[in-house]
């Protein structure tokens, strides 16, 4: 999840998003971060002077905006713009990791979700934001593609909803069955809203001359 080169305090959040999504919120302490980090204890204090709190609304932050950024690279790769295509896409990235890595790590937001939904404060706030952070460029994605502007913050919301589940499933089964089952049974409900069929087969269909 990302391999540019990262300064200190950017290595402490990404390092934080990793924990949580592998062992949860209340399970990642600060020396644990420190250490996947490879930064002194004392620089914790430092860059977060909120503390963990701070470090987990900043390590979930990134998380909604790696997973926001990626919709546009699923979008560039897809043979076809259609919507069932690019949540193939989005689920591939996880049967690609756990095919590889093994079951131990989800999705962080939702991970921070589960320990965190019922607190109040700038958690909470994170979270929520995150979601946010992912579903609006998805939104806009289905939109582009031909899917009705009022359904397609629906189907974005659908669409993570989904994932979300699935990868619960697979995790509790260590199959990846269930991130399979929901590309097959999903994709042609999210085609299906796709109303301007020329649209979705690519940006110069609308342009070409009709047949007479």
């Amino acid at each position: 999840m990302g391999e540019r080169q990262r300064g200190p305090r950017e290595r402490m959040v990404f390092s934080a998003a990793q924990l949580i999504r592998r062992d949860g919120v209340k399970a990642t302490g600060m020396r644990e971060v420190a250490a996947h980090a490879g930064a002194p204890r004392g620089s914790l204090q430092h860059y977060f002077p909120g503390g963990k709190e701070q470090l987990v609304g900043e390590a979930v932050a990134w998380a909604g905006r790696y997973a926001g950024n990626r919709i546009a690279r699923f979008v560039e790769g897809l043979a076809e713009p259609l919507p069932s295509a690019l949540f193939a896409a989005m689920v591939a990235q996880w049967t690609d990791e756990y095919d590889r890595d093994g079951f131990a790590a989800g999705c962080p937001v939702a991970a921070a979700t589960v320990d965190c939904a019922s607190l109040g404060g700038t958690t909470r706030e994170a979270v929520a934001a995150a979601f946010t952070t992912w579903r609006t460029p998805l939104a806009e994605a289905l939109a582009r593609m031909g899917v009705p502007a009022d359904r397609a913050a629906a189907l974005a919301t659908l669409m993570i909803s989904t994932l979300e589940g699935a990868i619960l499933l697979a995790r509790a089964e260590q199959d990846v069955r269930p991130l399979t089952t929901v590309v097959r049974e999903l994709g042609p409900l999210l085609d299906a809203a796709v109303s301007r069929p020329d649209r979705a087969a690519g940006p110069q269909a609308a342009d070409r001359p009709a047949v007479r």
